[in-house]
């Protein structure tokens, strides 16, 4: 196994914190995403001699696999929306190529007071609304259903293309307030899309070399370790469990996008 992790200076060192980081990451993400805000400082922190987009592309190859053992266990324990999922994903899938091709025009740092913003009022809106989430009652069928669905996976592909973090909480909190999903359905359904626009960022930048094999391998496996925890707490405590986990996370979003908004 030696030969696997030649590649990695100092192996040794970095392979403990990287691994802790992955496991919170993929528990996190499991429940309501925004396991980015763990994952990627980390990488940047242990190996910053590494180019950023050679951190991203590991994180995605890292972050993939749990995202997509959740999202199994998921749809083997809860009744799936596919009917939404499916066209979400597939045009989440499809944008997430455009909004990489953005940032070459669109500099990145310009929307995180929108972003920002966003992330306040989801957290206003969840929290002064007890009732949100709490109950599974979707509110679209048929052509209405499948176009809504298109433009949210569009716009969400988009953004995860082109910036990315908190995607995955977004996604939980649209398919709530504009599908009528309750936490736990809207989290399975989030699982499914944000394993398409993975996948669509795996397409860069595993063929331009964009990854450190040796350690997304290891991570991979600690991100699926924690998403396995993650799942269980989220099945078993029901959708009153994930939305408390979602405030908490939004809230540490929050405050890590103003102090990078207003620290500069």
């Amino acid at each position: 196994m030696d030969h696997l992790f030649a590649e990695l200076p100092a192996f040794s060192s970095v392979l403990l914190p990287l691994l802790v980081a992955a496991f919170v990451a993929g528990l996190i993400d499991a429940v309501v995403g925004g396991g980015g805000l763990v994952q990627i400082p980390a990488l940047f922190t242990v190996l910053p001699a590494e180019t950023p987009a050679t951190l991203f592309g590991t994180n995605k190859c890292a972050s993939v696999v749990g995202t997509a053992n959740a999202a199994w266990r998921y749809a083997r324990r809860v009744r799936m929306p596919w009917g939404t999922t499916l066209p979400a994903a597939l045009a989440a899938f499809a944008f997430s190529f455009l909004g990489a091709m953005a940032v070459a025009w669109l500099p990145k740092e310009s929307l995180r007071p929108l972003i920002l913003a966003l992330l306040i009022g989801s957290a206003a809106y969840t929290y002064w609304k007890k009732d949100f989430g709490s109950l599974h009652a979707p509110a679209h069928g048929g052509m209405r259903e499948k176009v809504y669905a298109v433009t949210l996976g569009a716009v969400i592909g988009f953004y995860d293309g082109f910036f990315g973090p908190g995607t995955g909480s977004f996604l939980i909190f649209l398919f709530i307030r504009f599908f009528g999903f309750d936490f736990l359905h809207a989290s399975a359904a989030s699982k499914v899309v944000n394993v398409a626009t993975n996948l669509a960022a795996l397409a860069f930048f595993v063929p331009t070399g964009h990854w450190i094999p040796a350690l997304a391998l290891v991570m991979a496996l600690a991100n699926m370790g924690g998403s396995v925890v993650g799942t269980r707490l989220a099945l078993s405590g029901g959708s009153r469990f994930v939305r408390k986990f979602f405030l908490v996370v939004v809230g540490a979003m929050i405050v890590k996008f103003a102090w990078d908004t207003f620290s500069r």
